[in-house]
């Protein structure tokens, strides 16, 4: 059995990282905080900044940027929207 975690982006117990993702305190605080599910919603959030704002990686604003933003995904209030980005309505089935 995996190791568990109290994720703070679902809001409850699921199973975790194995390693850090991110170096340093803050991939620290991610593995003690963060699920592999809440994990890859950040990963599609990244995504899709990069895609609507038209962010490189290899951009030193652009990294400083996205990380900020990871830390307000994972630890606050979300972080910023694209601009006319309209969030996906939940399906139920």
């Amino acid at each position: 059995m995996s190791k568990m975690v109290d994720c703070v982006v679902l809001g409850r117990q699921a199973p975790a990282l194995e390693t850090a993702p991110w170096p340093g305190d803050l991939g620290e605080r991610i593995v003690q905080q963060v699920s592999l599910e809440g994990w890859q919603q950040w990963l599609a959030r990244q995504t899709m900044l990069m895609n609507e704002k038209r962010l490189s990686p290899i951009n030193p604003e652009h990294r400083a940027y996205l990380e900020s933003q990871m830390e307000a995904f994972l630890f606050g209030d979300g972080g910023d929207n694209p601009q006319g980005w309209v969030a996906p309505e939940n399906k139920k089935s």
